[in-house]
């Protein structure tokens, strides 16, 4: 079933440099790894196709994009096979994200096919104004360009290689080049064969898609940097992201660098929230924080409350719910080694104490919980660093000014949470402002673990939530970040592009 070569440009090609792929269960197999001779080859074939591909009538798009996913439905039992040996993620996991990416795609489709998001404009011509006339000016969203994307190592589906970034992009008319994730390198290529098929069954340029395989870093530099490539979409660690942003903003013609980086999620538990419910509270933060064995962008892995009436309670209801989570297989080695390193981290910290923590090791990972005081968090900026995995940071703060302070602190985050009851409104409106200033998403009485996508969803922020805060991973409005506008001056209808005549 699988070849473990790339797919450039309608062809599967090997050949040169390979790695061994290392499931959470089953025998490795080794894949081709590429290098800059196959990123040539595949930006140079998206070029091609971006000719044809962004001229190419909203509803081919749209019927291109259909087919990818059911072409991928049709791969389902390939798909859960080889995702659960791969990534060690439940078969149910995998098959609702299967659910999300072929949704996605849909969704993408629908999209295009009304102008809403072309975002057209006109100025009509004003030849008589004083006192100097107007011309007839039009606008309009045009594609960038072939984008590259980068596939994430916790989404082997909705965030890689047919996932929201490559969606939204050949909604846009951009032809993408992929540089798979090595966790899951099988999964990969199963996706890719179902885009390949989608592409002879609807004619489209068969450069409109290719998937690199690789490991190192060398694969990713030598994509981000290639000048032909417009513009880059990102998931993944703040370090690796930040190294390819700056290669983007380094090159000679410097292109937006989109990468979803890193979050803590704070949830702010208000007072009346914690007296009326915070053992119920805890319960379900425990259960956010722990999905997944932690390993979601949006996993809420601090809580901030009051100490006083309910506080202990929190903590207590906390520790007993953590503690009846079992160990978790989690992503790749190197993920669960840097989870360890990173609740050690935490634990040296001072004025940290231990709630809960247990020992784990090889690729399984069990919960940690661990509480501080307001004034030992604002003294120590690691403590709002993010830790991949299951554990989670309680703060006691002493009064709700401390909260406040803290909330002011905060890098940019994803997304904050109020826990709140009516009673809690008048200090809940007073942290709004500054909420709405550090995050991309804001919750009430919920938890941000599972991202809706639809019209009104916003899965970025400031950095390092993200390098870019006008933009969104999830949802509709993330075609923007694959369109430029383009004004139309006084031009013949006859060549004026369909939607603006």
């Amino acid at each position: 079933m699988l070849s473990g070569k790339h797919l450039i440009a309608g062809e599967w090609v090997g050949g040169g440099e390979t790695f061994t792929s290392a499931p959470a269960s089953g025998e490795g197999q080794i894949f081709a790894s590429g290098g800059a001779a196959e990123v040539e080859r595949a930006v140079a074939a998206a070029e091609a196709a971006f000719w044809s591909y962004s001229a190419l009538a909203r509803e081919d798009r749209a019927a291109f994009l259909n087919r990818i996913a059911d072409e991928i439905e049709a791969r389902g039992a390939d798909l859960t096979a080889i995702g659960t040996a791969e990534t060690g993620l439940p078969a149910a996991r995998l098959e609702g994200e299967r659910g999300r990416t072929t949704g996605q795609l849909r969704l993408f489709a629908k999209h295009i096919l009304s102008d809403a998001y072309l975002d057209l404009r006109h100025d009509v011509a004003l030849p008589d104004r004083q006192p100097l006339p107007r011309p007839d000016i039009r606008l309009m969203q045009r594609p960038v360009g072939p984008v590259a994307v980068f596939g994430a190592s916790n989404f082997p589906l909705a965030f890689s290689t047919a996932g929201g970034d490559t969606a939204s992009a050949l909604a846009a008319g951009c032809p993408v080049v992929v540089k798979g994730h090595p966790a899951h390198p099988g999964t990969g290529e199963v996706v890719a064969q179902a885009i390949h098929a989608a592409i002879k069954a609807t004619g489209v340029h068969p450069g409109v898609f290719s998937l690199i395989q690789g490991v190192g870093n060398d694969l990713g530099e030598a994509l981000v940097q290639h000048p032909l490539i417009t513009a880059v979409g990102f998931t993944g660690s703040l370090r690796g992201g930040r190294a390819l942003f700056d290669l983007c903003a380094r090159r000679p013609v410097p292109i937006p660098f989109f990468g979803e980086l890193g979050s803590v999620n704070p949830v702010f538990l208000l007072p009346g929230a914690l007296a009326a419910r915070g053992e119920a509270v805890a319960k379900g933060w425990v259960g956010s924080l722990t999905m997944g064995a932690g390993q979601f962008c949006t996993n809420p892995g601090i809580v901030l409350m009051i100490d006083g009436v309910g506080a202990d309670g929190f903590v207590t209801a906390a520790q007993e719910a953590a503690g009846a989570v079992a160990a978790q297989v989690m992503l790749t080695d190197g993920i669960a080694a840097a989870y360890r390193a990173g609740r050690d981290r935490v634990a040296a910290q001072g004025g940290v104490r231990e709630v809960l923590a247990t020992p784990c090791d090889g690729r399984r990972a069990t919960p940690a919980i661990y509480e501080v005081a307001g004034k030992d968090w604002l003294a120590n900026h690691a403590l709002g660093d993010e830790v991949f995995g299951p554990m989670g940071l309680i703060v006691r703060v002493s009064d709700f000014a401390e909260m406040e302070a803290m909330a002011r602190s905060l890098e940019g985050q994803l997304t904050c949470t109020l826990q709140m009851e009516d009673g809690d409104t008048d200090l809940a409106r007073r942290l709004m402002p500054v909420l709405e200033r550090k995050a991309g998403r804001v919750l009430a009485n919920g938890f941000p673990t599972g991202v809706e996508v639809c019209e009104a969803m916003v899965h970025g922020g400031p950095y390092p939530a993200s390098t870019n805060f006008g933009a969104t991973s999830v949802g509709t409005m993330a075609i923007r970040r694959w369109l430029r506008p383009v004004s139309y001056q006084n031009l013949p209808e006859a060549l004026l592009p369909d939607a603006l005549r």
